[in-house]
């Protein structure tokens, strides 16, 4: 975004987002529009229409999250498809931040690259999520424009300039064994969500939720009380985290529950306990 934006240029955000991802924009004084996920009596969904009505002609620059944090969506081969045929009608930019690509539940589910579809895309991936190597702080974009590269390049040589070259060697050593890794987090996931559907099956007048549909993440509602207030009592009462859909400008009602994590159950037990009290 700091190679891309520039003051008062128009940007298109798909929300709630990890925060960097709309500050940045922010940032450099670009005029910012969130295009917001719905939830409906069936899930979580996009809104074409609505994003169509956002990215005009004068739109800069189009950002997305596939697969979507926090709320788990991932869009079908009909919607991204439409939404890069919309950034090419109009001749935006589109960045794509694909952090939890390679955690969809189904291997038939996964999309392409963004930057593989679309001249004008940049795909953002990296060690931190899909392989849970988040220590290393490594990370690449991909895009098909040389002309950008050259500008990324630039940009780098003036801010961070080089990569510990641990870091490079053990990411490396991850990237040999992509699929075995994946295999093993997919793994924990779908275990972990086994244990979710158990607890939200057992506190229904607390939580509405919908199952993601891909990375370890979701977006539950609170039906009652505000979730700022509840995450609190929650880490000080139980030990448990969950994040509150205020640190995404989401409103107070949702919860981001994390399913990565091998001690999950233990974690839900210990909320349990909290809640029966």
């Amino acid at each position: 975004m700091m190679a891309l934006l520039s003051l008062g240029d128009r940007v298109v955000v798909q929300t709630p987002c990890y925060q960097s991802l709309f500050e940045l924009a922010a940032y450099r004084g670009c005029d910012v529009y969130p295009w917001s996920m719905v939830e409906s009596d069936d899930g979580w969904r996009m809104d074409l229409d609505q994003l169509a009505e956002l990215v005009t002609e004068e739109t800069r620059l189009l950002v997305i999250n596939v697969p979507h944090n926090p709320t788990g969506y991932l869009p079908t081969a009909d919607e991204f498809n439409a939404i890069l045929d919309l950034a090419a009608r109009r001749g935006s930019w589109l960045f794509c931040d694909e952090m939890y690509r390679g955690l969809e539940y189904r291997l038939a589910d996964r999309l392409p690259s963004a930057s593989d579809s679309y001249p004008r895309a940049i795909s953002l991936w990296g060690m931190s999520k899909t392989f849970g190597l988040a220590g290393l702080r490594m990370g690449w974009l991909t895009t098909q424009d040389h002309q950008l590269v050259q500008s990324l390049l630039r940009l780098k040589d003036y801010t961070t300039i080089c990569s510990s070259a641990p870091s490079e060697y053990l990411a490396r050593i991850a990237l040999e064994q992509v699929e075995r890794i994946i295999q093993r987090n997919v793994g924990i996931i779908q275990a972990n969500l086994a244990h979710m559907r158990k607890f939200m099956a057992r506190w229904p007048e607390l939580f509405t939720w919908y199952e993601p549909m891909a990375g370890p993440i979701a977006f539950a509602r609170l039906r009652q009380g505000a979730a700022k207030a509840f995450c609190e009592a929650t880490v000080r009462q139980s030990g448990v985290l969950l994040v509150p859909s205020t640190l995404f400008d989401f409103g107070d009602s949702h919860l981001r529950w994390g399913l990565g994590r091998q001690d999950f159950e233990a974690a839900l037990s210990a909320l349990d306990a909290y809640l029966h009290t």
